[in-house]
């Protein structure tokens, strides 16, 4: 029986001339009215936005947040299929003869970096650290906080939170755009993923209002990253000396130096993108990857490396075994306050709920970025890159960093100089406890010079991707000019947020920005699923499964 032959066109208007050729005026002013809009909000009416925001925040957690759990854990469940089946597994991100553009190393290094390589900077330390002190076993009575029966279960918790749940949205996301655009010859624009669910009314409003949703979770999302990058940029030049103005009497980030490290790290972001994928994005890329091997073998010799490997191996063991109860557990307060059920649901919403929200707020980005970089690879080939690899990174960041950070403290030597510290000065702390005055100071200039390059590779393939879909899946010399629009945008958004409200003001605003696109991702996943599907149809039927012509995407 014949199959109906898939979409492979998918006409998106774009102006033909002026400022905005080449570009979907509707895709391209919606959104930057909104991210507009949000930065003067925030700056003219700071108090306001921030009760608007905070109710918001509270609405979403207190009615979406099984969603959120329940979303997650259908794409690990999701990726696990796609590796599983055979029909899925061997299709190319392309056309038969199409070959990787970069080589293994460079794939991973982009991969790692772009998708969650600055957050180990942080989080690789203050998060075990901080679950060590409290989680749902904690809450539960089954552990005892800062005790040495309670470390293994700050490891499944962190694990959770970076490992394969993280990773699958993304490979979701990237397999969805990967395909369609160099199997179908669709535009490299998120539309395109939907394209077996609603073919060529994606070409209108609901292909418009599906890539505006996309811009804004993604400008909200990278925001959120940079944020948390922002304060501990500013914390380490303020341990490598530049002066104690960067910071102000809660030992956090200063307004005035929250300004300069804006600058620096946008300004730098925006030149990469300028140079494209193939140039700067994949030597910052490299970069990162070498420094960060640097740093995670510093922690291997001389850190806790046997709590680092019992860590390691034992966590990821109870990680495992709890993964499934874990990834479909949701929490529910029952109105009374200090009640366990309610401080279970408020550690689950200030945490997983929040993870989960970013990690979508990050998948169009990431995801289009994994596509742009993955052309000629198999999907099985893509899930275990993009979803294996880059875990186990994260799991090994984890153990080592972070467990020399609870050895320490547990064995008296921090004597609470961890503890004390916010979260993006811990690694610094650590690291200074750990070495001489002098060495401790070279560390300390290490990890800025690797934050630095993390932060200006995730921005400025954030800059390049939102781009992107505005330009309808064209990236190209005329872009320029947008390019540095976004770059700007992106800055002003974080500078914004950061002066108003601190950390909180940008979390609440993902959280919010990320729902709408949480739909957007499970029907992409569907779309996916049902274009494999038909494919395997029509190979049965001996009919044609890709487009003709040079899908260049």
């Amino acid at each position: 029986m014949s199959v109906k032959p898939p979409l492979t066109e998918l006409p998106i208007k774009t102006a033909d001339k002026g400022f905005y050729e080449g570009f979907s005026i509707d895709v391209t002013v919606s959104s930057k009215l909104a991210v507009a809009g949000l930065v003067l909000w925030a700056v003219a009416f700071p108090d306001q936005a921030s009760s608007v925001l905070a109710g918001l925040n509270s609405l979403i957690l207190a009615n979406f947040a099984a969603w959120y759990v329940y979303v997650m854990a259908a794409f690990v469940l999701a990726s696990i299929g796609l590796v599983l089946w055979p029909a899925a597994g061997r299709l190319k991100l392309g056309q038969p003869d199409d070959k990787p553009e970069f080589s293994r190393f460079s794939w991973f290094s982009m991969m790692f970096g772009a998708g969650i390589g600055v957050g180990m900077l942080t989080w690789a330390v203050a998060e075990p650290i901080y679950h060590f002190k409290n989680n749902p076993d904690v809450i539960q009575g089954l552990a005892d906080g800062g005790e040495l029966n309670n470390y293994l279960n700050a490891y499944k918790w962190s694990y959770l939170h970076w490992g394969f749940t993280a990773w699958a949205s993304y490979a979701i996301a990237g397999l969805g755009l990967g395909f369609f655009a160099y199997r179908r010859g669709l535009p490299l624009t998120i539309r395109s993923s939907l394209a077996p669910l609603f073919g060529e009314r994606l070409s209108g409003p609901l292909g418009h209002a599906v890539d505006i949703f996309a811009v804004i979770a993604t400008i909200l999302g990278v925001a959120q990253m940079l944020g948390f990058g922002v304060e501990q940029f500013v914390s380490g030049m303020a341990r490598i000396g530049i002066g104690d103005w960067l910071l102000n009497d809660e030992g956090t980030a200063s307004g005035l130096g929250i300004i300069v490290a804006v600058l620096i790290i946008m300004g730098a972001s925006t030149l990469s993108a300028l140079s494209g994928v193939g140039k700067g994005i994949k030597w910052l890329s490299n970069l990162n990857m070498v420094l960060s091997t640097f740093l995670l073998c510093f922690f291997l010799l001389f850190g806790s490396t046997w709590f680092g490997l019992n860590a390691l191996f034992s966590g990821l063991w109870t990680y495992l075994a709890e993964l499934p109860s874990m990834v479909f557990s949701v929490y529910r307060g029952d109105g009374v306050e200090g009640s366990v059920a309610t401080k279970l649901e408020g550690w689950q919403g200030g945490w997983s709920v929040f993870y989960w929200a970013w990690w979508v707020a990050f998948a169009p980005f990431v995801g289009l970025f994994l596509a742009r970089i993955s052309k000629g690879r198999t999907i099985r080939e893509f899930v275990i890159g993009a979803v294996i690899a880059p875990a186990l990174m994260c799991f090994v960041w984890f153990s080592f960093a972070g467990g020399t950070a609870i050895d320490m403290e547990l064995n008296g030597s921090a004597n609470g100089a961890i503890f004390s510290v916010p979260d993006g000065d811990k690694i610094f702390a650590m690291t200074q406890l750990m070495l001489s005055p002098v060495l401790g100071w070279l560390m300390a200039v290490l990890i800025v010079v690797l934050l630095m390059t993390y932060l200006v590779t995730s921005a400025d393939s954030a800059v390049l991707i939102v781009n992107t879909i505005n330009a309808a899946g064209d990236e190209g010399p005329k872009a320029r000019p947008h390019i540095l629009f976004w770059g700007v945008a992106l800055g002003l958004v974080v500078a914004a947020l950061l002066l108003v409200g601190g950390l909180k003001a940008i979390q609440t605003a993902m959280v919010i920005g990320a729902l709408p696109f949480s739909l957007v991702m499970v029907l992409m996943c569907l779309a996916l699923f049902k274009a494999i599907y038909r494919d395997g149809l029509r190979e049965r039927a001996g009919e044609k499964l890709e487009a003709a012509g040079d899908l260049s995407g």
